[in-house]
């Protein structure tokens, strides 16, 4: 028998590093592409953001450990919990059990639904507070009246545009979901890099975001 005539017959989910080590599908692979190149935004702004706080010498650091920073753990955590239940939606999938995979699936949603709603009410008190794009809140001009006007603009536009990828993948796994039962094994797997992904960004953001930028005077937020 031919190695072309064997390699034909190789299951199209096989790997074990032999004949076709670079197997993958198109569609995986274009996840992939767009996971690289996404990265490699949210790199550039993350870098970007580090550059210009170090470059102050009086950057603002107005998050008080109560309320803001227990309250942007609890959306973490909720966001940490859908890759778990994301995880489990993959497995599920793999041994065919869909209602299951579709319960999960579900979950992982919920988790993200509820990301977003507890972000939003941040967005909507720190905006209430006087935060603007290029202008901070008025107790934070009073405070740190040398900083740059650059942290509102850096902090809507890594959380917005972190925000925006958590609601397009949890309509990517509505459709998922709702397809289960027509889709392949793959779209689910696929949605799930998508989704780790999005998890994975927030694990930068979140430090570099909140936790240096805790405000440790005693009696803050309060």
């Amino acid at each position: 028998m031919s190695t072309e005539a064997h390699v034909g017959r190789l299951p199209a989910t096989e790997w074990d590093g032999g004949a076709l080590p670079y197997r993958v599908g198109h569609r995986k692979l274009g996840m992939w592409l767009f996971i690289v190149s996404d990265a490699m935004t949210f790199s550039a702004m993350l870098i970007a953001y580090s550059y210009a706080r170090v470059s102050s010498d009086a950057w603002p650091t107005p998050f008080p450990f109560y309320p803001s920073i227990i309250f942007s753990t609890t959306m973490t955590l909720f966001l940490l919990a859908s890759s778990f239940t994301m995880v489990m939606a993959v497995r599920a999938s793999a041994h065919n059990k869909l209602r299951a995979a579709r319960r999960w699936i579900g979950a992982t949603m919920l988790g993200g639904l509820t990301f977003l709603v507890l972000h939003s009410i941040e967005w909507s008190h720190l905006i209430h507070e006087g935060l603007r794009p290029f202008r901070l809140a008025g107790e934070w001009a009073e405070r740190w009246p040398q900083a740059p006007p650059l942290f509102g603009a850096s902090f809507f536009a890594i959380t917005g545009l972190h925000m925006f990828h958590v609601l397009t993948g949890v309509l990517y796994l509505g459709v998922v979901a709702l397809r289960i039962k027509k889709t392949r094994h793959e779209d689910v797997e696929i949605s799930g890099l998508y989704w780790h992904f999005v998890d994975l960004v927030w694990m930068f953001v979140f430090p570099l975001i909140y936790l240096m930028s805790v405000d440790f005077t005693p009696g803050a937020g309060h």
